[in-house]
Formats: C-alpha cells, sequence, structure tokens
C-alpha cells in the first residue's frame, strides 16, 4: 500500500488510462490537475503561471485531504512536467511512487493522442515533451515504463508490479534538479 502514485509523461502517453486503472486496482482516489474547477485570473497576473500554481496547490490539497482522511493508493496525474521535480520536497515523509510513462515510438505516442477522446492534441509539443521526459534521469522514488508497443492491460499490469514492489524512501536529501530538464506548458518559464 502506497500513500501515494503518482503518474506523469507527455501528453497522449496513456496517464489517464494508467490512473484509472491503478484506481480500479487499489481501489483508492484519481486526482488529476483538468479536476480543478474553473476560476478567474487576476489582470495583473501572468495568467499561465498562475493557473498552473493554483492548479497544483489545489490539487496538492485535495490529496493530503484524502490522506488524512485515511484514503491510501492516491493517484495524481497530468501535472505540469515541471511540477514533478516538486514531488519529492512536497511528498517527503510520505510512502509515494512515481510512475513515468516513457515511448521510444513516437508514431505510436501520435496515434494514441490521435485517438483519445478528448485533450489537446498538438504533435510539437508531444514530441518536444517526450524528449525532455526521456532522457531525464530518475528522481527519488521514480520508476520508468515504457509503453511502446504495449497494451494498456501490459502498462496497468507492469505498473502495478513495479508499485507493488519497489522499495522507496520516505526520509533523504534532495537537490532538486535543474528546471532545464524539464517541460512546461506554461509559456513563461521558458522551456516549451
Amino acid at each position: 500500500m502506497r500513500d501515494f502514485i503518482f503518474i506523469i509523461g507527455t501528453s497522449g502517453i496513456g496517464k489517464t488510462t494508467l490512473g484509472k486503472g491503478l484506481f480500479r486496482h487499489y481501489n483508492g482516489a484519481f486526482v488529476e490537475q483538468n479536476m480543478v474547477p474553473e476560476f478567474g485570473i487576476p489582470q495583473d497576473l501572468d495568467g499561465g503561471v498562475f493557473e498552473e500554481q493554483v492548479c497544483w496547490e489545489c490539487c496538492v490539497a485535495q490529496m493530503k485531504k484524502f490522506h488524512e482522511l485515511g484514503i491510501r493508493n492516491i493517484i495524481g496525474s497530468d501535472f505540469d512536467d515541471l511540477r514533478t521535480a516538486d514531488i519529492p520536497i512536497v511528498f517527503q515523509g510520505y510512502n509515494y511512487i512515481t510512475i513515468k510513462l516513457v515511448c521510444d515510438d513516437l508514431k505510436q505516442l501520435q496515434n494514441q493522442m490521435k485517438n483519445r477522446k478528448n485533450g489537446l492534441i498538438d504533435f510539437d509539443l508531444q514530441k518536444k515533451c517526450s524528449n525532455k521526459i526521456n532522457n531525464r534521469p530518475l528522481l527519488i522514488n521514480e520508476a520508468e515504463v515504457n509503453i511502446t508497443n504495449k497494451t494498456p492491460e501490459q502498462v496497468l499490469d507492469e505498473a502495478a508490479r513495479i508499485i507493488d514492489n519497489t522499495k522507496t524512501f520516505m526520509q533523504y536529501k534532495y537537490q532538486k534538479p535543474s528546471k532545464d530538464l524539464f517541460y512546461s506548458w506554461v509559456f513563461s518559464n521558458g522551456l516549451r
């Protein structure tokens, strides 16, 4: 049993599919950034940075509230890749694991993006983000699942095996990596 399970990866790689599968498998809770209700952005602020910060903080608060109420195996997904570097800071002291989804086949990724029911379809963004994520070294408590030529069921089985069998750490020293190793959909972060 984990306190938190995070799923990260490029757009269209199957984060939501895996998250919903893990939710059914572990019967915990499932939180995605797109679940945050609509809100207004003050005119004097950088809209993208403010929106991303509000979404992140709302999701963190919701996940920690679920935990406080006794729910475990709380799955968090679909955050700005740049936030991946914050997970070891914000969730230190908890039993968490991050599953980093990668794919070696850009055509497979593009087909998955085309075939999903909703969401952003931007192949250029997907390619750039995928390159960053695939080449970034693993962070503390992070494991990689390569989805290349795998069905969603195979990805779910592999992720569950990793979640159930990987030793993770609750206390550790962590130096946040350079933001240049991550991708951000927020234009003003300069990582697009």
